[in-house]
């Protein structure tokens, strides 16, 4: 079965199906304050993880390490937050479970490396990059996992001529 498929049928279904037998259990103005609950609840957890994720994507860049893990953690805390807003009890469940974080560091790597085989996530570029230096067009990318150090080039000095430019 496709995924699409898998996401917009089977899902929905679940969902419902579950909502029915909450709402049978605790009756329909608790299990709607349930829904609501955690819409509320998940929208704040998951706006405080992603800025925990965010100061660690940073500290990593910024000390050189591998930031892919860390990426990875910042896409399923975004992914549990827009499922604690979709209305359901799987969605919830699952929103939640990636919202804690010794979870996520054991599900990152299994992410990324699905996404690697699959090609959606690259390694590697050329030009600026927002995470340090990229490697330069054409030479490759180092091992996953392994920060680019730039060959050393000797500083050249070259003459610049400085000119008063008219204001007009």
């Amino acid at each position: 079965m496709p995924l699409l498929a898998l996401l917009f049928v089977v899902v929905p279904l679940v969902e419902l199906a579950l909502l029915f037998q909450v709402g049978e259990v605790m009756g329909l103005g608790a299990t709607i304050g349930l829904v609501l609950a955690t819409g509320i609840l998940g929208a704040a957890l998951a706006r405080h993880q992603g800025a925990a994720v965010l100061r660690q994507l940073s500290q990593a860049a910024q000390s050189g390490q591998d930031i892919g893990r860390t990426l990875a953690e910042g896409a399923m805390v975004l992914v549990a937050g827009v499922l604690l807003l979709t209305p359901g009890v799987l969605t919830d469940v699952v929103g939640l479970l990636l919202l804690v974080p010794p979870l996520r560091r054991q599900v990152a790597p299994w992410v990324v490396k699905r996404l690697l085989a699959r090609g959606a996530l690259r390694v590697g570029g050329f030009g600026a990059s927002p995470f340090g230096q990229a490697p330069p067009f054409g030479q490759g990318a180092p091992p996953f996992g392994q920060p680019f150090t730039p060959p050393s080039e000797e500083v050249k000095d070259i003459p610049v001529e400085v000119r008063d430019v008219p204001e007009d």
